[in-house]
């Protein structure tokens, strides 16, 4: 009897309680987008900022205060920055349910952007390791803005032989690809990768990532990318509208998938059974997906030899620094399929939402 009564209280409790927790998020669901304070900027700059979810029309330039770096930060112009998948998931606010923590009716946070690339104009008194003048890329939220303010280990400086557009390709796609490979799928020389979805903006980083750790690299590719995933240093592509990797004999040490598009049961099949499977991506919905993947993978992990992981990068200085390495030595070039003016951010949203883009979209502010 006793067991019996838990279990209907439970079946009471769970379902009031996502219904206080949906009321609470719904009440506090707002936004500074009706506050005069934002249009009366006594130093105004240019930035991008969302009042409601919805398509790229609801993007707007919008004169915002200028910031001020704090003591440990740096001021920088920004030059270029890239857009990423996150982007329009938080304009669009899908799956639906991840507005219970970014805003139920509308965008807690207004601005949008993360990567950026530019030229530090001030920094803070207690800034040591850059002056203005320093080149610089890294991230941040509100990238989309003509100046932003980081903390000082939040950037790093630029690889002369970048391009300010190259070097803004950089954070979140690199450093997904990064952390996925090395800490996620502790890759070794020798050892056999797979890039699903290999001339994508993660994908591209992570083929050539691969390559400079001594793996043996198969990228999954559309016909039109074999060449372009060949040329960054794949030893095998296949092309996935004549081939299906996973009906393949070839067993891989490491598979990052950053498109979801097979299920489990099958990319297992050619997972070596001490194997490591790591999803960076999954199938698009606008409710839940695609926390209905990870939740498979970490079910299923818990059931076989196999490694199966999913993971969210974190952007750090000593990663970054990495990845300047890497860049500086040439073994990583940063792909850009298209540039837009800063005015075309729109336009260059709509393009990355068909999720055909080859590399990264990036926008420039000159």
């Amino acid at each position: 009897m006793k067991l019996k009564r838990v279990v209907l209280w439970s079946a009471v409790a769970i379902p009031l309680a996502l219904a206080a927790t949906g009321l609470i998020a719904y009440i506090r669901s707002d936004n500074e987008c009706g506050d005069p304070g934002l249009r009366a900027a006594s130093q105004p700059m240019k930035a991008v900022i969302y009042c409601e979810y919805g398509s790229p029309a609801v993007l707007r330039f919008e004169s915002v205060e200028k910031p001020v770096p704090r003591d440990s930060q740096v001021l920088v112009r920004v030059r270029a920055a890239a857009l990423n998948p996150l982007d329009w998931h938080f304009m669009r606010g899908t799956p639906y349910i991840a507005r219970l923590g970014i805003g139920l009716r509308k965008p807690a946070e207004i601005r949008l952007g993360v990567d950026f690339a530019g030229v530090v104009e001030a920094v803070g008194r207690s800034v040591t390791r850059f002056k203005p003048g320093d080149e610089v890329f890294g991230g941040r939220t509100g990238a989309f803005a003509e100046y932003v303010t980081v903390s000082e280990n939040g950037v790093v400086a630029k690889p002369a032989r970048l391009t300010f557009e190259q070097a803004a390709a950089v954070p979140v796609a690199a450093l997904t690809a990064l952390q996925g490979l090395r800490d996620i799928g502790r890759l070794q020389p020798g050892q056999k990768v797979l890039v699903n979805g290999a001339s994508g903006g993660v994908g591209t980083f992570a083929v050539q990532i691969a390559k400079s750790f001594g793996a043996h690299v198969t990228g999954v590719c559309s016909t039109r990318n074999v060449e372009l995933v060949t040329s960054i240093g794949a030893d095998r592509v296949i092309d996935y509208t004549r081939q299906n990797f996973t009906e393949g004999a070839e067993p891989y040490d490491l598979i990052l998938d950053n498109v979801g598009n097979h299920a489990l049961r099958d990319v297992r099949r050619v997972l070596a059974p001490a194997g490591t499977y790591v999803m960076i991506g999954g199938p698009s919905g606008r409710w839940i997906a695609p926390m209905t993947r990870v939740l498979s993978v970490m079910v299923q992990s818990r059931f076989v030899s196999q490694e199966l992981r999913f993971f969210i990068s974190q952007l750090n200085r000593d990663d970054l620094e990495a990845l300047r390495l890497l860049m500086e030595s040439g073994k990583v070039t940063p792909v850009i399929d298209r540039t837009y003016p800063f005015v075309e951010i729109a336009a260059a949203m709509a393009y990355l939402e068909e999720g055909h883009a080859r590399g990264k979209v990036v926008i420039t502010m000159d």
